[in-house]
């Protein structure tokens, strides 16, 4: 794991794994990123009365960011949900392994009347049938251990229903398969809804993508399978339309015969490197020719393409048009 070093005025040194920092950087509470450097600086030794004058801000301010970092995994809070010293603090320390829970806890949690009890009764509702014991158990792991607040579940369960939908399922997500999506959402630091809703949007852009790709790939009636999907996201990732794809696809199928995923992918990571991502970029700049060898990204062998050949010049020339009609 990538760690980084800050350098204090005092001669001390503070370390924070890049993981801690994506999943600050994910939360996007800046105040539980000040409190949590402060933490580290005094290694947990400090009263919560210190942290709030140390940091400028209230009894309730500092509760708040505590709950943050609690939720993240990154502190432990002792009984009275305070920072008491370095037993009830531990900055940097991994999440703890889900613990196991028995029916008999989620039915106390249920007969205090906690918020647990109206997010069973939504969570029902959403997916029309009653929760199984084992299915109360894996809710109440959602919310109790991995901590996601329960607008959140909900809105994971609202969307894993919509996803069973759209795949032409026909029924409802399992309740094993929402705690999987639950565990991506809590590494992914989506701990409040404006985070869910720009993940989900985030989610539906690349969706939209990799359909654009398929159809630019000629790829029809099947999923991407897992290598696959690496490669386009890598593409969407880099900035290549699908326009520019497709050009990529028909080079690839006249040199080798059949969709060669890693010699395409060379051809695309040279037009990267080149700065070339649009369709009208490449077909001006990178027009293959026995003159200008395209030279692979990834250190592999040299791509040498002849003179294009009618059948080629045919083809750039519908792609052309195709752009100048967009």
């Amino acid at each position: 794991m990538t760690e980084i070093k800050f350098s204090l005025p005092s001669p001390e040194t503070v370390t924070i794994s890049g993981q801690t920092i994506d999943k600050l950087l994910r939360a996007g509470d800046g105040d539980a990123a000040l409190l949590y450097l402060y933490i580290l600086k005094t290694r947990g030794q400090s009263a919560s009365d210190e942290a709030a004058a140390a940091l400028g801000k209230s009894a309730g301010g500092l509760a708040t960011s505590m709950a943050v970092l609690s939720r993240l995994g990154l502190i432990k809070l002792d009984g009275a949900g305070t920072v008491g010293g370095a037993e009830a603090v531990s900055p940097g320390a991994p999440p703890e392994e889900p613990r196991s829970y028995s029916i008999d806890e989620v039915k106390q949690e249920l007969a205090t009347g906690s918020a647990f009890s109206l997010l069973v009764e939504e969570a029902q509702n959403s997916l029309g049938k009653l929760l199984s014991p084992d299915e109360l158990l894996r809710l109440f792991g959602m919310y109790d251990s991995l901590r996601l607040p329960p607008e959140v579940i909900l809105q994971l369960i609202t969307h894993c229903i919509a996803e069973s939908r759209n795949s032409g399922g026909g029924r409802a997500p399992s309740m094993r398969y929402i705690e999987k999506a639950a565990y991506t959402w809590e590494r992914e630091g989506i701990f409040t809804l404006e985070r869910a809703e720009e993940h989900l949007k985030t989610m539906n852009a690349r969706k939209t993508a990799r359909g654009e790709l398929k159809k630019a790939l000629q790829i029809r009636d099947r999923e991407l399978s897992a290598s696959e999907r690496r490669y386009v996201d890598g593409w969407i990732a880099m900035g290549f339309e699908a326009g520019a794809v497709e050009v990529a696809y028909d080079r690839t199928l006249l040199q080798t015969g059949k969709l060669a995923w890693s010699y395409m992918d060379k051809i695309i990571c040279n037009w990267h490197e080149k700065g070339l991502h649009s369709t009208s970029e490449i077909l001006e700049k990178d027009k293959p020719s026995s003159g200008n060898p395209a030279r692979t990204g990834r250190g592999g062998p040299e791509q040498k393409f002849g003179a294009p050949s009618p059948e080629e010049i045919a083809r750039m020339e519908r792609l052309l048009k195709k752009i100048k009609e967009e």
